[in-house]
């Protein structure tokens, strides 16, 4: 019979503790536990906020938002531009939150080497593109103004979505999880649809753009999958 040994501390050095001890202390939680990329998108929102809010919100829309009619003159940039701009404080403050929700299970699944940061960054201003694009697809060539990171952070909860409804992985596209949150990001959104602005803190007589998160939310329930190739998920 092999015998295990085990080195006593010195004299005033910390006993190990463990679960069945009297005085055994759990480690203390982190405030905020979500991978950093999260951490880093969500802290990004709201330092380019609070360098916007130094100018004027037409200035700032008239640089940075985006418009159908402004895509078909020829400047693509407007359609990740405008995910890093927002209306008012409140509207950055809800995007940030969302982001840091949702976004912490699409970061884990990715993981944290590079290819699953790359993934997770691409994943976002993608699905945020092709919100923009959805919005446009409804106001096609109109001058109506987008800003703001919600429908990119609609696609983090789509993607959100796959990933419990395949715990952990990329389950099936109507899965109950994904057809419960999209019929309730429906219903939201038509009710945002029908009240604009009423029902939002801070946004006054401004339009919501529905369109946008129905658009986002799709695009990260199909994209969820094709990004954890590109950061090496099989």
């Amino acid at each position: 019979m092999n015998a295990a040994y085990f080195e006593a501390p010195a004299d005033g050095a910390p006993r190990p503790q463990h679960p069945g001890d009297p005085d055994f202390r759990p480690a203390p939680e982190p405030i905020v536990n979500a991978p950093w990329p999260v951490v880093a998108l969500t802290v990004s929102i709201v330092v380019a906020y609070l360098i916007q809010s130094r100018f004027p919100l037409p200035l700032v829309s008239a640089a940075f938002a985006f418009s159908p009619s402004l895509m078909l003159e020829g400047h693509p940039e407007r359609l990740v531009s405008s995910l890093f701009v927002h209306g008012n404080w409140a509207h950055a403050l809800m995007n940030a939150a969302f982001i840091l929700a949702f976004g912490a299970p699409v970061a884990r699944y990715y993981g944290p080497r590079l290819g699953g940061v790359v993934a997770f960054f691409l994943f976002y201003l993608v699905c945020g593109v092709l919100a923009c694009l959805g919005f446009a697809a409804l106001h096609w060539g109109q001058d109506a103004a987008l800003v703001g990171a919600s429908g990119a952070a609609s696609g983090l909860m789509g993607g959100a979505a796959r990933l419990i409804g395949g715990q952990g992985r990329p389950g099936p596209m109507f899965s109950k999880a994904v057809t419960g949150m999209g019929l309730a990001w429906i219903f939201v959104n038509l009710i945002m649809a029908f009240t604009g602005g009423a029902l939002i803190p801070g946004a006054g007589d401004a339009g919501v753009g529905w369109e946008a998160h129905l658009a986002g939310f799709a695009a990260g329930v199909l994209l969820i999958g094709p990004f954890g190739w590109l950061a090496g998920k099989r």
